[in-house]
């Protein structure tokens, strides 16, 4: 069916493309000279009619006649050169450039597309998603293939200092605070594979008591230890880490990326979508999911998402002058950033957790009876998603507004 409407479709814009050119090489069109002549011979005329009634002096007539003259010869001469050239000539050039597009596009194909791939169903691509997810390398497969890191210049006293605490741990290995430290140093030098052994340790030595922290945090350090991959081990800590804390911000961020290294998009897009809408605009997050959240979200079949846009928020001269602000002074600097969020969602709308700030934010500076209204409005923008409605209560619970 594929090549048929491929096919149909060529064939229909050939011959809209041939039908002019075969026309003008029939001599069926007639050359654009041939008409201006005909238009001038006309002008001529109409000059010698108004002559003879007196319309124009005899000065003019003449004025009239050279002029039109000059457009009379200019016009047979072009009609000349294109006789000369024969009625087809450039309708045959064209044609030729057309029949050679069309042949360079199929040779094109041919080389460096797949014409003989089949279709891939939807429950195919899914199948094949789920087996390149079972076919992962574990671990250590992933640590021994990942490119090397580049070591970063280490200046001597620093490097002195991370030989004493790894002494140090290697003394005390059950010390939770040197382990902690170890990881975050070993990091940050580029060792991610002691980086991770280090949290690994943390981790078993905390037992059932690690928290959902830690544990992304070992999930992470495994990650960036495979060259990015989240290989099962990592996905093992992370859906340990996940099951403590399900709000996890950077868990969750994880688990989309992991939906997205097995090829399922429609996965990670509710996930990073709700990250996205929840912010804060400065989580290291929130950078890569902005930038991929319109793709990912065209995959994921909604082509009409539009991701929220960033929360405006006061800058670093605006917190800067706020230290010298009085109490009043401030007080008005945060109404008037409230008041611009309102006028934002007003006009363009936003997500729910945009709205529940809101209502948080009126409570705060003294106008609980506007979060109120703004409460109501919101349950009926909101009415037909249960989730942002869980959201909106939430919010106004903890303001005071509900129940």
């Amino acid at each position: 069916m594929f090549w048929i409407i491929c096919a149909a479709l060529t064939a229909a814009v050939g011959l809209a493309i041939m039908a002019p050119l075969l026309r003008a090489r029939d001599g069926a069109a007639e050359p654009a000279a041939a008409f201006d002549l005909r238009v001038y011979r006309d002008q001529l005329r109409e000059v010698e009619r108004d002559l003879d009634r007196g319309v124009i002096a005899a000065e003019d007539a003449e004025r009239l006649r050279t002029e039109i003259g000059r457009k009379v010869l200019d016009a047979d001469r072009r009609l000349a050169q294109g006789a000369a050239r024969g009625p087809g000539g450039r309708g045959l050039v064209a044609l030729g450039v057309l029949a050679a597009l069309f042949v360079a596009g199929v040779a094109l194909y041919l080389g460096e597309g797949q014409p003989g791939r089949a279709d891939l169903p939807i429950a195919q691509r899914i199948a094949m998603a789920e087996q390149v997810y079972q076919d992962r390398p574990s671990q250590a497969e992933a640590e021994a293939t990942a490119p090397a890191r580049e070591a970063a210049p280490v200046p001597d006293d620093f490097a002195a200092l991370i030989a004493q605490l790894r002494e140090a741990v290697a003394r005390s290995p059950d010390d939770p605070q040197g382990l902690a430290l170890l990881a975050t140093n070993e990091m940050r030098l580029g060792n991610m594979a002691a980086a991770r052994e280090a949290q690994q340790r943390l981790v078993d030595l905390r037992g059932d008591r690690a928290s959902a922290a830690e544990l992304v945090r070992l999930s992470a350090l495994m990650v960036e230890a495979a060259g990015g991959l989240i290989t099962p081990e990592a996905e093992t800590v992370l859906a340990r880490a996940l099951q403590t804390d399900p709000t996890n911000p950077q868990g969750r961020y994880l688990l989309g990326l992991l939906q997205l290294q097995n090829d399922r998009p429609d996965r990670a897009f509710p996930v990073w979508r709700r990250l996205l809408e929840e912010g804060p605009e400065d989580a290291p997050w929130i950078a890569p999911i902005r930038a991929a959240i319109s793709d990912l979200a065209w995959l994921a079949g909604q082509p009409d998402y539009v991701p929220p846009a960033p929360l405006p928020g006061p800058d670093a001269d605006a917190l800067a002058d706020a230290q010298d602000m009085t109490p009043e002074e401030r007080q008005q600097m945060i109404a008037g950033m409230v008041s611009g969020l309102e006028s934002r969602l007003a006009q363009q709308g936003g997500s729910p957790e945009e709205w529940a700030r809101l209502i948080a934010s009126l409570v705060v500076i003294g106008r609980a009876d506007h979060a109120r209204m703004i409460w109501a409005e919101a349950q009926t923008r909101f009415a037909a998603q249960p989730d942002a409605l869980d959201t909106l209560r939430q919010a106004a619970t903890k303001a005071g507004l509900a129940e």
